[in-house]
C-alpha cells in the first residue's frame, strides 16, 4: 500500500509539473490546506461531524422501530413502504421540508434523517430476513415467549449485524452530508467550504477538501468496525 501511495503522489507530481494540467499541483493543494485552516476548517469539520452523528442517531432509532415491527403482519406493509422511498432524490423533497422547517440546521438534519431512514430500514430488514429459522425454533423449545424471542434472537442476537449495517450506511451519510450542506449553506460545514471554493474556481482547495472528506470517512468506518470487533468478538468468527 505504501508503494502504491508513493506511486500516486509521483504520478501526481509529474502530471502537474507542466504548463497545462488537469489537476492542481501538490503545492496548490498545500496552499489550499493552509487557506482552509485559516478560514476555520476545524470548526467546519466539527459542524459536519455533529450533523452526521445526530442525523444517523435519529435515523437509526426510527429505522429500528420500522425494522423490528416488520415481522408484525399489520405493520409489515408500512415498513416495506418506507424502504421504497430510497429511490427518490432528496432535492425535490427538500423543497417541502423548507415549507415546514425554517431553521437551516434543523432543515439539514431532517433531510438527512428522512433519506437515511429509508436506507437503514432496508438494510435492517435484510438482517432480520437472514436469521435462520433454527434460531427461532431453538428459542421456542426453551419455551420463550414472543417478546423473549424478539429480544433474544432478533435484537440481542443480531446487534453486531445492526452495527455493521450502520457502518455501511455511514458512507452514504457522509457522502449525502456534504451535498446537503452545499444546498443549505447557512450552517457552514465542509459542504459550504466546497461550494464556496467551487464558486471562486479554487481547485487546490477543492482537492484539499476532497482529501479531508475521504480521510475522515475512512477513519469513521475504521473506528466503527474496530469497536464492533472489540465489543462483539464472536462476530469475527
Amino acid at each position: 500500500m505504501a508503494v502504491w501511495i508513493a506511486l500516486v503522489f509521483l504520478i501526481w507530481f509529474i502530471g502537474t509539473s507542466g504548463q497545462k494540467h488537469l489537476f492542481p499541483s501538490p503545492s496548490q493543494v498545500l496552499e489550499g490546506f493552509q487557506g482552509l485552516y485559516a478560514e476555520g476548517l476545524v470548526v467546519h469539520i466539527f459542524n459536519s461531524l455533529c450533523l452526521c452523528f445526530l442525523s444517523i442517531f435519529l435515523a437509526m432509532v426510527i429505522a429500528l422501530l420500522f425494522a423490528y415491527s416488520w415481522p408484525i403482519p399489520l405493520l409489515k406493509p408500512l415498513s416495506e413502504f418506507v424502504t421504497k422511498f430510497r429511490f427518490l432524490p432528496f432535492t425535490g423533497l427538500s423543497f417541502y421540508i423548507t415549507l415546514i422547517i425554517h431553521d437551516a440546521r434543523n432543515m439539514q438534519i431532517w433531510i438527512m434523517v428522512i433519506f437515511l431512514t429509508t436506507f437503514l430500514t432496508t438494510s435492517l430488514i435484510g438482517v432480520i430476513k437472514d436469521i435462520p429459522e433454527e434460531e427461532f425454533d431453538h428459542a421456542k423449545t426453551l419455551k420463550c415467549s414472543r417478546w423473549e424471542v424478539l429480544w433474544q434472537v432478533v435484537i440481542l442476537g443480531r446487534i453486531d449485524y445492526v452495527i455493521d449495517a450502520i457502518r455501511q450506511n455511514l458512507a452514504i451519510t457522509w457522502m449525502m452530508l456534504v451535498t446537503v450542506e452545499s444546498i443549505v449553506v447557512a450552517s457552514g460545514g465542509l459542504g459550504f467550504l466546497i461550494k464556496n471554493s467551487d464558486k471562486f474556481m479554487n481547485h487546490g482547495r477543492i482537492i484539499a477538501l476532497q482529501i479531508i472528506i475521504l480521510l475522515i470517512g475512512l477513519f469513521l468506518d475504521w473506528s466503527i468496525n474496530f469497536l464492533r470487533k472489540a465489543i462483539f468478538r464472536y462476530s469475527t468468527i
